[in-house]
């Protein structure tokens, strides 16, 4: 039986016409944040989803991809699919090897089911602690997840809110595989760089070497809002030059839940240039860093 699934009533869909950006991205560039949503009648969303959106298939990301001009996406697991893994890893297997996968578990995944991942191009795992979007379990649930993926090699992918840190700093600090932070960790755009919250994302990675950081979430972090996202790009400017070789950055296509505005991805690129302004910071955030990460260690 045919499964049909309607988008929540306000759900915003992606943009079926973005600009191209001004910004020409540098030969190799990564796409190292977005997702495959369905489509829901061929990958079903998870009966736990605490959202629907309106499917968005490969064939849409690989063309957006092609159109910005990016060589390679990394395409992350969306919590509307669940621990349901098979959107991502046929994503994958039809990208010609030019996509790398961060998936969810869940305690029972077999070591054979990992090894069919990894063979796909699963490099990750991602542990959601925002809690409109999942239902953080206590640490020691992601501990046993860890041991699970260790033979692998994998890393693991960490997405909170800015309050969390705190929270989970000793689960974060004692994680011993490289560790990546969505979206700059979440920061407070309204308040300094020097700010309380902040400050302690800036002690994680200064302390931690394995911890990395996506530049991306400007859409969702901004107050100042399109096109330029001012507010948004101090911090992640700040990180780009502060941590160079453990940054990397996505689009975040097809823009899960957002509800201010759907941004163009036009708009989104364009920001590189002022997220990271010479020609060397460029390079390793889009091509040698997700490359170091993704797939030369594989």
């Amino acid at each position: 039986m045919t499964v049909t699934f309607e988008p929540d009533a306000d759900w915003l869909v992606y943009l079926a016409n973005p600009r191209k950006p001004d910004y020409v991205l540098p030969p190799g560039a990564v796409d190292a944040h977005c997702h495959v949503f369905g489509p829901g009648n061929v990958f079903p969303y998870a009966p736990e989803r605490k959202y629907t959106p309106v499917d968005a298939p490969k064939e849409k990301l690989f063309a957006l991809r092609d159109f910005l001009g990016f060589d390679r996406n990394v395409i992350v697991q969306a919590t509307c699919h669940g621990a349901d893994n098979r959107a991502l890893a046929d994503a994958l297997l039809a990208s010609d090897d030019r996509a790398r996968g961060v998936a969810t578990i869940k305690p029972g995944v077999t070591r054979a089911e990992l090894a069919d991942m990894h063979e796909a191009g699963v490099r990750g795992v991602r542990f959601n602690f925002v809690r409109r979007l999942a239902d953080p379990k206590p640490d020691e649930y992601y501990r046993g997840l860890v041991d699970l993926i260790k033979e692998f090699g994998w890393h693991i992918v960490i997405y909170f809110e800015a309050p969390d840190l705190a929270e989970r700093w000793d689960l974060f600090t004692s994680l011993p595989t490289d560790i990546v932070v969505d979206h700059v960790g979440r920061p407070d755009v309204t308040q300094p760089l020097d700010g309380e919250g902040f400050a302690l994302f800036q002690k994680l990675m200064r302390e931690h070497e394995n911890v990395w950081a996506k530049l991306s979430g400007a859409e969702r972090l901004s107050v100042s809002g399109p096109p330029r996202y001012d507010d948004f790009v101090p911090f992640a400017r700040h990180i780009a030059e502060t941590f160079p070789d453990r940054v990397i950055w996505g689009t975040d296509w097809p823009h899960p839940n957002m509800k201010s505005h759907m941004p163009d991805e036009g708009d989104l690129v364009d920001l590189i240039p002022r997220i990271a302004p010479t020609e060397e910071l460029q390079r390793k955030l889009l091509v040698a860093n997700p490359m170091r990460l993704y797939w030369e260690n594989s």
